[in-house]
C-alpha cells in the first residue's frame, strides 16, 4: 500500500545526512565530553560544532545555546526558570490562549502555586494584537511567553513587535519557536527575544534533543543541578549522538531554508486549491498571509475529523486532527476554540502538514482519497447542510 506522510508538524523523518553524521558517535567517538583524554576531546569538539550550527540557524552566539531533552523541557525551563529568579520583582506572567500544551500546562501549574497568569485572546486568524499585550502588562509582570508559529493552524505571530513591547517595559520575553525553526527565517537579535525554545525532531533531526536560547545576560535559574555541563545550568552527561544530529539538521535547515519554504508553500497552496475545487463546504483555518509554509488546517463541515483520519489511515495517508501531544484527547482543540470556531466545525478539522519529502503526486493521491472519503461520510452523516 502506498504511504503518504502529511504530519510533519508532529515530527519529521531523520534525513540520511543527519543519521550518517550521528552513527560514529555511538561507536567510534564515544568519549564523555567532560573527560580530559583524546577521545573525550574529540567528543567535546563535536559538541561545540553542533552548538555553533544550532546557533547559526537562529542568529545566536554558541554560548547562548543550551541543549535540553526536548522543546517541552526548554519551555518549562523558560517559564519556571525566569519566574523563580524574578520572585522579588513580581509574580505575573502573560501568555496566550493558543500556546502548545508545554506552555499551557506549565502556566496552569504555576497558577496553582502563586503565579498570576493572563491569557491573551487571539483574532479569528489566530494572531495576537500587540495593543492587547500592552494593555495586559502590570508592574508585577516578569515574563511574557508567546509562540512564534502555532502548531495547529500554522499562524505566525508578530513576535518582533511583541518583544519590543516587553523590552520597553523591561520584561523578559520568551517565544516557543519549535514549529518556526527551519520553516521561517529566525534571527534572535533582530527579533529582540530573551529566550527561545527549539527542537531537533521538527527539522529532520533525532527525537529527544532540544535547546533553549538564553540571551547573554538574561537571568534564569539552573534547570538541573549536578555537574558542569551546559555551563552548569543543566547538569547531566550530554546526549552526544543526538546533539550531533541536531547540529547537522540545523546546518541543512540553514543552507536549504529558502528552497524549503518555496517548495513546501507552493505544494501547500496547490493542495488547498485542489481541495476547494473538488470538495464543497471546506474552510481553511488561520492566516494565509502569516503562515507556516507547510500547514493546511482544514475544516470539512458535517463530518467528524476522527473518521476522516481513520479512513485516510486505511489508505496509507497519515495526518492529524490537531497537536500530536494531545491526539489521545477528545477535547475540542483549544486553539480553534480560541479563534472563535464553533465546536461542530472544530470536530470536522484535519491538520495536514507538508515537508521536504512531500511530492505533487502525494497531494493528488490525498485529494482523490479525500473526495471519496468525504462523500461517503457525508452520505451517512446525521448532520446536514
Amino acid at each position: 500500500m502506498r504511504e503518504v506522510y502529511l504530519d510533519y508538524s508532529a515530527t519529521t523523518p531523520v534525513k540520511n545526512e543527519v543519521l550518517q553524521e550521528m552513527i560514529p558517535y555511538f561507536t567510534e567517538h564515544y568519549g564523555n565530553p567532560s573527560s580530559l583524554y583524546k577521545i573525550a576531546s574529540d567528543s567535546k569538539a563535536a559538541l561545540n560544532n553542533a552548538r555553533k550550527n544550532v546557533a547559526d540557524l537562529i542568529g545566536a552566539s554558541p554560548e547562548e545555546i543550551f541543549f535540553t531533552g526536548s522543546g517541552t523541557e526548554a519551555d518549562n525551563w523558560a517559564l519556571f526558570g525566569v519566574t523563580d529568579v524574578m520572585r522579588e520583582k513580581g509574580n505575573h506572567v502573560i501568555t496566550t490562549r493558543i500556546e502548545h500544551h508545554a506552555i499551557m500546562h506549565s502556566a496552569q501549574y504555576m497558577a496553582k502555586h502563586g503565579i498570576d497568569v493572563t491569557y491573551l485572546e487571539v483574532q479569528p486568524d489566530g494572531r495576537i494584537r500587540p495593543e492587547d499585550l500592552e494593555a495586559a502588562i502590570t508592574d508585577r509582570t516578569v515574563l511574557i511567553s508567546v509562540m512564534m508559529v502555532n502548531n495547529e493552524v500554522g499562524t505566525v505571530e508578530p513576535v518582533k513587535e511583541l518583544a519590543a513591547i516587553a523590552k520597553k517595559h523591561n520584561i523578559t520575553f520568551h517565544t516557543d519557536a519549535v514549529q518556526g525553526l527551519g520553516n521561517v527565517e529566525i534571527d534572535v537579535k533582530d527579533l529582540g527575544v530573551d529566550l527561545m525554545s527549539i527542537s531537533s525532531h521538527k527539522i529532520y533531526g533525532p527525537k529527544g534533543v532540544g535547546a533553549l536560547y538564553i540571551r547573554k545576560g538574561q537571568r534564569i535559574s539552573n534547570l538541573i543541578h549536578g555537574g558542569a555541563q551546559e555551563s552548569r545550568k543543566r547538569a547531566g552527561t550530554e546526549n552526544l549522538p543526538g546533539i550531533v544530529g541536531f547540529g547537522k539538521a540545523a546546518e541543512l535547515a540553514r543552507t536549504g531554508l529558502k528552497e524549503h519554504i518555496k517548495k513546501v508553500s507552493s505544494l501547500r497552496d496547490y493542495f488547498i486549491q485542489q481541495i476547494k475545487a473538488n470538495i464543497e463546504h471546506v474552510y481553511v483555518n488561520g492566516s494565509m498571509e502569516y503562515r507556516h509554509p507547510g500547514n493546511a488546517n482544514i475544516t470539512f463541515e458535517y463530518i467528524e475529523g476522527e473518521s476522516i483520519l481513520l479512513m485516510l489511515n486505511a489508505k496509507g495517508i497519515y495526518v492529524s486532527t490537531g497537536s500530536a501531544c494531545s491526539s489521545a484527547s477528545l477535547v475540542p482543540s483549544h486553539v480553534l476554540a480560541a479563534m472563535g470556531i464553533p465546536v461542530e466545525r472544530i470536530h470536522g478539522t484535519i491538520r495536514f502538514t507538508l515537508g521536504d519529502f512531500t511530492t505533487k503526486d502525494d497531494i493528488d493521491y490525498t485529494v482523490e482519497a479525500l473526495e471519496e472519503i468525504v462523500a461517503k461520510l457525508r452520505a451517512v452523516s446525521s448532520i446536514s447542510a
